[in-house]
């Protein structure tokens, strides 16, 4: 089989196409056939060298996200079918072979059941995203621990960056549980995308006054952020609900105003879906698949998030790509549907 290695860490051009001997599925484990890969940032940082440190050294293939097809169960996997479509979760951390390759064997609980209707390019992108979206979401005081319908009804939440993959997911989500849902966007473009994605309000936050337009939107203040810049703190702070929650899904120093912080009770939350709890990662598994299958995930250009394909053979590109902040999801074709 045809697998994407990078045999050190480095840029890009360090990215090769090998062939490999085909993997068994042991007991407990699956065989995925994989559609499409997805490159998201993290990916290209632990191929770069500087990634979240889970232990394993090159050579590696990359890419943590992914969906295709079971192809072969292992001793005791009973509730999956070869031809069954899946998305897989986390598939690179931790171990050596993430989802650039034809073929990937995991764990039964990292590979997800989707309906037939669900297209490949939905399920490539619901690991990383749609589970950081999802613990964001989840992490007020008195909120839900899992998202569903009416979960999120009478919230208000401003998610910032709302043409970004993570940002996307998180206005489908919201939207799903039933939020209203305020993004910022840096352009007319972005804004558009946002739009699409389902929220009911955009500012874009270079031509318009975001604290202003914010209270205008939601006087009470949103009750969850949704933040993908530390810089944005101070803003956030001024905006937010009392007894609301930041949540922080990126890298980055900064200070904190704490007394303001203090005069809303407000709370502020760090967030790597790599290292969520068990308990916290079973129920963004679970909600994810569940608003998967009812069809609240789109994606496309008319869905707010363009799809930019990339063959196996041009996955340098591919990274390169994600590097330069495509706007979109950046996806590889594996193997044919």
């Amino acid at each position: 089989m045809r697998a994407a290695v990078f045999p050190e860490t480095g840029p890009a051009s360090v990215l090769r196409l090998v062939d490999r001997d085909l993997p068994l599925a042991a007991a407990g484990e699956v065989r995925v056939r994989i559609v499409l890969s997805a490159v998201n940032p993290t990916d290209t940082g632990t191929r770069a060298g500087r990634g979240v440190p889970d232990g394993v050294a090159p050579p590696r293939v990359p890419n943590q996200d992914g969906a295709g097809v079971v192809d072969a169960l292992g001793e005791g996997v009973s509730d999956l079918e070869p031809g069954d479509r899946v998305w897989v979760w986390d598939a690179g951390y931790g171990r050596a072979n993430g989802t650039a390759q034809e073929y990937l064997v995991l764990p039964r609980h990292q590979v997800v059941r989707m309906n037939d209707d669900v297209p490949f390019e939905v399920g490539a992108d619901l690991g990383i995203p749609a589970l950081t979206a999802h613990r964001c979401l989840t992490l007020v005081a008195d909120g839900p621990a899992r998202l569903a319908p009416g979960a999120l009804d009478g919230r208000t939440v401003l998610v910032a960056g709302g043409a970004g993959a993570v940002g996307n997911a998180a206005i489908q989500l919201a939207k799903w549980a039933g939020a209203t849902v305020l993004t910022t966007v840096s352009s007319k473009e972005k804004a558009a995308l946002a739009l699409a994605a389902g929220a009911d309000a955009v500012i874009d936050y270079r031509e318009e006054d975001v604290a202003a337009r914010v209270r205008e939107l939601s006087p009470g203040g949103p009750h969850v952020i949704v933040e993908v810049n530390t810089a944005n703190l101070d803003l956030d702070l001024d905006v937010i609900a009392p007894g609301g929650n930041i949540a922080i899904y990126v890298g980055g120093k900064f200070s904190v105003p704490s007394f303001k912080a203090m005069l809303k009770n407000v709370s502020l939350d760090f967030v790597l879906t790599y290292t969520t709890s068990p308990e916290e990662k079973a129920n963004a598994v679970a909600a994810v698949a569940e608003a998967a299958n009812a069809g609240a995930f789109r994606v496309g250009e008319e869905a707010g998030l363009p799809i930019i394909r990339f063959p196996l053979d041009r996955v340098a590109e591919a990274h390169e790509a994600v590097e330069n902040h495509a706007v979109g999801k950046v996806v590889i074709e594996v193997t044919a549907p």
